[in-house]
Formats: C-alpha cells, sequence, structure tokens
C-alpha cells in the first residue's frame, strides 16, 4: 500500500449560500481554495425542521420530511446542481471550478435547527428533526465516481470527512456522525454526480445502538474492543480476508448479510476519522477507492452500492468500544440480478443470503486492483 505524506494538509474555506447555507471548499494537496462568488439565486428562505415521530412498539425515531418530495431528480448535465455555476447557470457549487465541496443540504432530512431530542415521546405528540444533514461532492466532474478519482482527490475527500465530522459532532446534541454514499440508480440515488452525504444525528440511531451494545459488553467482558476481536480472528483464519494493508485491511464479514459485502477496518483502535493520523488518511483513500474498483470489476457494469461509515457514538463509555469502520454493500446478487429486501428482511429484519461470504472474498480477491 503507498505510503501517505504527513505535509498533506488542504485547507478548506467557509462559504454562504443564498439562502444562508454553508457551503465548505476544500483544496487538493498544493492546490489552492477557489474564490468563490456571490449566490445571487432568489432562494427562498430555509424552512423550519421536519418531525421526528417516536416508534413505541420499537423504540425508534422516525424522521418524516415531505418537503423532499420536491427535491431534484436525475436532472441532465445542463441542470445538475452539484456542477460548477458556468455559462450563467447558478448552481448550488458557487464557483466555476473547485476539488471538493461540502454544502448544507437544501432539502434535508434533518435541521436545519439544533437541539435536543427526549429520549422518548409521548403519545403522537412529535419531536422536531434537529440535526444537520450535508452533502459531499468528490469532484467538479459530472461522471465517474469515487473509484475514479485520483490519489490526491481521494486523499482530499478523506481530509473532508475528518474535518466535517471534527466540526459536527463538536455540535450541541448531536449524538453521532453518519458519513455515507449511495451510489448507482437501483439504490435509488437522485443525482448522478459524484457525491456523498454526511448526518449528524440528534439521536441514537437503531444500528449504531445495536454495535453500541454488542461493543460495550465485549468490552467489559474481556476488556478488549469487539471489532478489535473480530479483525484479528479475520487476519488469522485468512478465508474472508480480501487485502491487507500497514494499516487498514478487507474481509468479508462471516455473517454477511448481501451477496457483495466487505468491511474495510483500521488496524488500530480510532473511533473516527477526525482520529486517523496522516498515514492512515493516505492509506485509507487508496484501499478505499480500490475496494470500490474491486465491486465495479465484478460485472461488465457499474456495481450499485451503500458505502456507511460507521463511526463511534458521541457518548463517552460507547465511543471506547466503537470502532470505526466501512461496511459497503451492494444488492447486487448477479450481473442482471438484484436481492430485494422481502418478508423475512423487510419485516423481520432477519436476513437470508445466497451467497457465501467465504465465495464473495474470493472472487473479490480476484479483481482487487
Amino acid at each position: 500500500m503507498p505510503q501517505g505524506s504527513a505535509a498533506h494538509e488542504p485547507t478548506h474555506r467557509v462559504h454562504h449560500l443564498a439562502d444562508g447555507r454553508e457551503a465548505i471548499f476544500f483544496a487538493d494537496a498544493n492546490a489552492a481554495v477557489p474564490e468563490p462568488v456571490a449566490d445571487t439565486r432568489p432562494l427562498e428562505p430555509r424552512g423550519e425542521p421536519g418531525e421526528l415521530r417516536y416508534d413505541r412498539l420499537t423504540g425508534d425515531w422516525v424522521a418524516v420530511a415531505a418537503h423532499r418530495q420536491s427535491r431534484t431528480y436525475l436532472p441532465p448535465k445542463e441542470e445538475c446542481p452539484l456542477c460548477p455555476s458556468v455559462h450563467g447557470r447558478q448552481s448550488e457549487i458557487p464557483a466555476e471550478d473547485f476539488n471538493v465541496v461540502v454544502f448544507e443540504n437544501r432539502f434535508p432530512s434533518l435541521g436545519p435547527a439544533m437541539g435536543r431530542i427526549p429520549a422518548a415521546a409521548p403519545v403522537q405528540q412529535p419531536a422536531p428533526a434537529y440535526g444537520r444533514c450535508e452533502v459531499v461532492v468528490f469532484t467538479p466532474e459530472h461522471t465517474g465516481s469515487f473509484a475514479s478519482l485520483d490519489d490526491t482527490r481521494a486523499r482530499t475527500v478523506i481530509e473532508a470527512w475528518a474535518q466535517r465530522t471534527a466540526a459536527l459532532s463538536a455540535m450541541e446534541d448531536i449524538a453521532q456522525v453518519f458519513v455515507f454514499e449511495n451510489r448507482g440508480q437501483d439504490i435509488g440515488v437522485t443525482l448522478h454526480h459524484p457525491h456523498g452525504q454526511i448526518y449528524a444525528y440528534p439521536y441514537l440511531a437503531p444500528t449504531a445502538a445495536k454495535m453500541a451494545g454488542q461493543g460495550i459488553a465485549h468490552l467489559e467482558k474481556t476488556g478488549r474492543t469487539l471489532m478489535g476481536d473480530i479483525l484479528d480472528f479475520e487476519r488469522k483464519e485468512g478465508t474472508r480476508m480480501v487485502a491487507e494493508g500497514e494499516h487498514f485491511s478487507v474481509f468479508v464479514p462471516y455473517a454477511a448479510r448481501w451477496p457483495l459485502e466487505a468491511h474495510l477496518v483500521p488496524h488500530r483502535h480510532v473511533p473516527d476519522f477526525a482520529a486517523l493520523n496522516a498515514d492512515e488518511k493516505a492509506e485509507l483513500a487508496v484501499m478505499y477507492r480500490d475496494l470500490l474498483r474491486g465491486f465495479d470489476a465484478l460485472y461488465p457494469t457499474p456495481t450499485p452500492y451503500i458505502a456507511a461509515w460507521h463511526q463511534a457514538p458521541l457518548e463517552p463509555v460507547a465511543r471506547k468500544a466503537s470502532r470505526l469502520h466501512l461496511q459497503l454493500t451492494s444488492p447486487r446478487r448477479a450481473a442482471d440480478k438484484l436481492k430485494f429486501l422481502a418478508g423475512s428482511e423487510a419485516a423481520m429484519g432477519a436476513f437470508i443470503n445466497d451467497v457465501p461470504a467465504e465465495q464473495t472474498a474470493a472472487r473479490l480477491r480476484e479483481v482487487m486492483p
């Protein structure tokens, strides 16, 4: 794996869009942050947050965001809101060129207001959907993906994730910061332009709460972290390993739920992107990009996926027990077939996987760059 350079410290600049939303411009190594231009679009003022409704049967919060029905859906390139602002057309990015940009989502599931929500809610009494949703634009190019980025740009995206994780984690009443990417129309993306998202939740999401509980119980019982023990086992056992670097490893989880699934895990116990050192960030940028290229190499056409970066909750006990890791999944079970969540999975959360983890790992090893 390539070694990083501690000298890579991209600068960033905060700008404001016409309706007051923040847009943060990040520069590649040895590049200058572009000077944004004034956003003169006649945008409506930002609205109040939607609702969080408490499900008493499960103890989960459900966000209701009716305003998202009007968001932009698969526009042509000349109308893409994530492309640079050129030829007199202003997009969400007020600059003629850029490297990486993060901005507050115009159609957020959470926010824009911030505040504390209750642990539970009385019958049929919603709470405000506090929090923050951001869009991370990887490149000014309308086509491509994270897999098509060069080393330098991939590293800049990692730096942006780290900076935003630190900034959002410092905001009052945030419980967890979730970095993710939905790629492909089969997953349900609404914009083709290469991008990801960041959610800052005012509560611990159900999957995060479940993993934190498992991690805390394991730490209390053994004095070791659960993900650390899982990684050690997989590296020694070997059949599900896909790639090993100096700082990170990739393996297919033993109990994989999806026909394509891989975990990318740091060797050192770190809670989130902000805790990574320079060499770790450099290796992660290349290793993650190459894993995505491996997913794409499995079939003649690009593979749809969800890249979910699980970062530790901000609650101290859960944070001590939880390690940053990527869960990369795809519903693609053949070149022309997708796995859909049916009765057992959708209704009961009891997954049935037709593809053994060992088989997936062997296929990925064959195609990884």
